[in-house]
């Protein structure tokens, strides 16, 4: 079979000063680059406003000014789309100026044979509209607050229901998504189910006191551990809440946190808490074989990876029911899913996780596939979509 030439537009994707950011494209697009026959080619989508670097601000823009034009990224060429944003306005503009900076990259998308777009507004509808202009298939997947946060302003939803219903192929990581999608007007034969993956060789399966061995952790320790940013969206403020009443049921129990963020202040003063600060994506698997039970009581989530990564450690999750965590969680054995925002029903699910004993190697038979099994599922309906689109290979 020939090579397939790729090309992925994604927002979430590491870079030389941001290297944490988006671990699960950077092992999904380098694993679909060998059932591809090559690497994918990434046009990495950042903001840009003139001046920034300058001014020193806004801090995320003035930051990736510097970040060179291309890069390589993990075997990946990288290319740096750099698309305009008009603060505190916001949406209105975004999908003509994102549209207006792909365009410039018109002859890296004529080479491909498919597009695969990331992130649904403006990122996904964008690539659509430029794709179509050229022939060429274009597939979009889906992250999870762009559906369950961004979908739900006016605009963004106007052009979800008109732009992507026209990709080829959208992929979802979790089933929760679709139903969203729909609801917006996506028909539900363009919908594709295509799980996150991990890396087995560094989540695997591990017991606690084994963990612990070498460690100033007592084997018997009850412990819960939050991984993500220290913010109130991802449910920290009810956690904190719920703290002290998990403790009052399990005396001595701690809560370690992994991550930064406006409630950091909070957590340090809150009784059996330590806060352990932001991490590399590769100190994540020991600080999950470590604990008894991971926590993510989050607002709002799409597929979050964290918690795909502790049920592959085997480690039982609460989690809230939004998003696709409870699409997760389909299992007594693998966790618990409780109402967001409610501090008395999240202590209640912890306390009674935290006394109770599990089965490492029970509870990651419920975890995800590998990120080889979910790149190889991607590229099949990569190859639908050129299928349905066979006029757009490019003769090499």
């Amino acid at each position: 079979m020939a090579d397939v030439r790729i090309v992925a537009i994604a927002r979430v994707f590491p870079n030389r000063l941001e290297p944490l950011e988006g671990p699960f494209n950077r092992q999904q697009f380098g694993a679909l680059g060998s059932h591809a026959g090559e690497p994918v080619h990434v046009l990495h989508a950042v903001p840009h406003l003139p001046f920034a670097a300058r001014l020193g601000r806004p801090a995320r823009a003035a930051l990736l000014a510097s970040l060179p034009d291309h890069d390589v990224i993990d075997g990946m060429p990288v290319t740096t789309l750099r698309h305009g944003y008009v603060p505190r306005v916001g949406l209105p503009v975004a999908l003509p100026l994102f549209e207006h900076a792909l365009r410039r990259h018109a002859n890296l998308l004529a080479s491909a044979d498919v597009v695969l777009g990331s992130w649904a507004f403006p990122d996904g509808c964008a690539a659509v509209r430029v794709a179509h202009a050229m022939g060429k298939p274009c597939v979009v997947k889906m992250h999870g607050s762009d559906v369950n946060v961004v979908a739900k302003h006016p605009v963004a939803a106007r052009a979800i229901a008109r732009d992507l219903a026209r990709a080829e192929a959208i992929v979802v990581m979790a089933k929760s998504l679709g139903r969203s999608l729909e609801a917006l007007g996506v028909p539900a034969d363009r919908i594709a189910f295509v799980p996150n993956g991990i890396d087995g060789a560094r989540f695997f399966p591990r017991p606690v006191d084994e963990a612990r061995k070498g460690t100033p952790l007592v084997s018997s320790a009850p412990i819960a551990l939050f991984i993500g940013r220290l913010e109130p969206q991802k449910g920290l403020g009810d956690l904190l809440d719920a703290w002290p009443l998990v403790r009052a049921q399990v005396p001595g129990a701690t809560l370690r946190l992994v991550g930064a963020g406006p409630l950091e202040a909070r957590a340090r003063a809150t009784e059996g808490v330590e806060v352990l600060g932001a991490k590399p994506h590769g100190e994540i698997p020991r600080e999950l074989h470590l604990a008894n039970v991971f926590v993510l009581p989050s607002w709002a989530e799409g597929m979050p990876n964290v918690v795909l990564e502790a049920l592959a450690c085997g480690r039982p999750v609460v989690g809230s029911a939004v998003g696709g965590i409870p699409d997760a969680l389909t299992s007594e054995t693998a966790g618990t899913v409780v109402p967001p925002r409610d501090a008395a029903s999240l202590a209640e699910a912890l306390a009674r996780r935290l006394r109770a004993t599990s089965d490492p190697e029970a509870v990651a038979r419920f975890g995800p596939p590998s990120w080889d099994a979910s790149a190889r599922s991607l590229f099949e309906v990569l190859e639908r979509a050129r299928a349905t689109r066979p006029g757009s290979i490019v003769a090499r």
